[in-house]
């Protein structure tokens, strides 16, 4: 008998012997309903609104298609449930384009399948389950992709900062800050060094761009 809260599946692969093998096996589950299964990305594409999965077991190579079809297909179809890729194998560059497009998983072919039962639960929860072989490459595309932080300024910084952008010299910031004119140019050095500038004049166009609010 179908459970109510049975999770609904749409299998998606190219070769019918393992998708037909995998859907009995997964509907002796009382946890899983099948609710549908496709040959290709478009017939799947096809079948998205009648079928309403909670999660896809998707095969990564389709034969002349690829994952990555399928995936942009649904989210320009505004489909919201989860994409598990189902995979023999896949570069690192694949792995991170389907992560980017919306992947909520990656889980090899090869894994038994009570591993494969185990990651469909934690996909339906909206949960991220990437096969190891593929965490680090996804992990090092999202720091390359993760902008840079700002700097901070110390009170130090601030205060010369401030002087500078007031048009005042190396000589009347010292005077201002009661110290030596040589550590009024050491700190300049190390402001511009710290914010990548090189001239007074661009240590001035970024403060006004990232730190007008702190001076």
């Amino acid at each position: 008998m179908l459970s109510e809260t049975a999770i609904r599946l749409l299998v998606v692969d190219d070769h019918a012997m393992f998708r037909e093998g995998l859907v009995r096996m997964l509907e002796k589950e009382a946890r899983f309903h099948v609710a549908g299964q496709a040959g290709s990305a478009a017939d799947a594409l096809g079948m998205l609104a009648e079928v309403n999965p909670a999660v896809v077991l998707l095969d990564v190579d389709l034969g002349a298609e690829r994952a990555i079809d399928f995936v942009l297909g649904a989210r320009r179809s505004r489909f919201e449930g989860h994409i598990l890729a189902v995979t023999a194998g896949m570069s690192d560059a694949e792995a991170i384009q389907l992560v980017q497009a919306g992947v909520t998983g990656i889980v090899h072919k090869h894994h038994s399948i009570d591993i494969l039962r185990d990651t469909i639960l934690v996909v339906a929860k909206g949960e991220v389950s990437i096969e190891n072989t593929y965490l680090a490459p996804v992990l090092r595309s999202m720091d390359r992709t993760r902008k840079p932080k700002t700097p901070m300024l110390t009170p130090r910084d601030k205060s010369v900062v401030s002087a500078v952008l007031q048009g005042l010299t190396n000589r009347e910031i010292a005077t201002r800050l009661g110290i030596s004119e040589g550590a009024i140019k050491a700190s300049l050095r190390h402001v511009c060094a710290k914010l990548g500038v090189r001239t007074r004049s661009q240590l001035v166009k970024v403060a006004l761009e990232q730190y007008k609010d702190q001076l």
